[in-house]
């Protein structure tokens, strides 16, 4: 079974939609393995984000990343990968599509709600990252 990170971001943790996202998800048919709530270090975020370093909005990945906790999970499921990004929709709200998490709320393209794992080799390293072995509930 293909497995993918899922982070809810500072913004929709704040609004108290962890539970609707999280629930959106495992209608879709996709089970969560690991789940935590965590306040991400600026060390964490930027080995997070490294792909982005040296880029314009790097540092403003990271300062938002860490300006309150978050919400880390690993789905599993046929296809999780593909799946959790159709369910999330474009990375700009105003370009997602409704029905999407992003689309029904996301607020800008920096406070978008989720991030998700965009392939294989991405999904593996983000999280080994957020999660070891022992927390990760295969099934």
């Amino acid at each position: 079974m293909e497995k993918t990170l899922v982070l809810i971001k500072p913004d929709a943790v704040e609004r108290n939609l962890t539970g609707e996202i999280i629930t959106r998800f495992e209608k879709a048919g996709l089970k969560v393995v690991a789940l935590k709530k965590i306040h991400l270090s600026k060390d964490m975020a930027c080995k997070h984000y490294a792909v982005h370093a040296g880029k314009p909005f790097f540092n403003g990945l990271v300062e938002y990343i860490t300006s309150s906790p978050i919400v880390a999970m690993v789905l599993q499921g046929e296809n999780a990968i593909e799946k959790a990004r159709q369910l999330m929709g474009a990375t700009d709200p105003a370009k997602a599509a409704k029905g999407t998490i992003r689309g029904d709320y996301g607020l800008d393209i920096g406070r978008n709600s989720v991030h998700g794992s965009d392939g294989l080799q991405s999904a593996e390293t983000e999280i080994k990252l957020f999660f070891s072995g022992l927390e990760i509930f295969d099934s």
